[in-house]
């Protein structure tokens, strides 16, 4: 099998070991750095994923590196084509993903300016929270081209809707196909008219209220898993999620997924990273797909952007 191009997580706890785990079983990259400031973490980390690799039988390197407050241990990543950022802390119960928004500026802005120096040509991945904040805020500090930056939200949010369908049904997942748009919080907006069914709309399965209830639970979805471990929170979807993301990029598959783009006119809205449908390829995003939504959906999605648009304003003096 040949192997091309080098990925770099940044930040080595479950969701960020986990996305370097998937990364390096897809055995496509060459290597797969994983950093984190808890010294030895990543490096420990590393060395177990590589000896797991007779068993499972991929070939691609992994590397753990610490990093230090002044940017040591950074050189490793350079020549990264992709960089997905994990590093912030994780929700609490209780906590929204907007609480976490004053220590997970610092954290992404102090990373960005290292992937700047060091992996100037990489294409940014945002996964830390909250998500549409931080990714304009990379955006901003890296001053990447707007299509060499995007967040993990969409990918997540309509994995966790397609599943509850699926369990409401009692049918395979693969069967099932949803979306949701707009931001990762409270103003995510799911597309029930893109839902369908072995290939039968949504609506004809489930009442509108039965549909309600899984878009509620959805918007939750986070914080019901925070809620019930307590001591963090999800990274096996998650990092499910990311890691697609970058093999997206890495195999230039032009491959369309809900993802937090830079929106430029699309849907009537301007100037504002927010959860849409893209086409993913070796640059990044080629191109920001539009689709025919209700009049409800669409008034969704441009109120959502316009949630998050003050937000991302806010965060870039953070």
């Amino acid at each position: 099998m040949a192997r091309s191009g080098k990925v770099t997580v940044v930040g080595a706890g479950f969701y960020g070991s986990t996305t370097a785990q998937r990364l390096a079983e897809y055995d496509i990259f060459d290597e797969v750095v994983l950093t984190d400031i808890v010294e030895g973490r990543p490096e420990g980390l590393a060395l177990d994923m590589n000896q797991s690799r007779p068993v499972e039988g991929f070939e691609t390197k992994v590397t753990g590196q610490t990093t230090g407050p002044a940017g040591e241990g950074y050189e490793a990543i350079a020549g990264s084509d992709v960089v997905v950022i994990t590093a912030g802390l994780p929700r609490k119960p209780g906590m929204s993903r907007m609480d976490l928004i004053g220590v997970n500026a610092k954290i992404v802005r102090s990373v960005t300016e290292q992937v700047v120096k060091h992996a100037p040509e990489a294409v940014l991945i945002v996964v830390s929270n909250p998500l549409d904040e931080m990714t304009a805020l990379a955006a901003k500090v890296s001053g990447f081209p707007a299509s060499r930056v995007m967040g993990q939200a969409g990918m997540l949010d309509t994995a966790r809707f397609s599943y509850f369908v699926a369990e409401k049904l009692g049918v395979p997942v693969g069967s099932v196909q949803t979306l949701t748009l707009g931001s990762h919080g409270d103003t995510m907006v799911p597309v029930p008219s893109a839902c369908l069914v072995d290939g039968k709309p949504l609506s004809d399965l489930l009442s509108d209220a039965e549909i309600a209830e899984l878009v509620d639970r959805t918007r939750g979805g986070g914080g019901e898993i925070v809620g019930l471990l307590k001591t963090g929170s999800a990274y096996y979807a998650p990092s499910a999620a990311a890691a697609r993301m970058a093999r997206a990029v890495i195999e230039d598959s032009g491959r369309i997924m809900p993802v937090c783009a830079w929106v430029d006119g699309q849907y009537g809205i301007s100037g504002v990273y927010l959860g849409v449908e893209a086409e993913i390829g070796r640059a990044g995003i080629r191109r920001v797909v539009e689709r025919d939504l209700t009049e409800a959906e669409l008034a969704a999605l441009r109120t959502a952007a316009e949630a998050v648009r003050a937000k991302q304003a806010d965060v870039a003096s953070l």
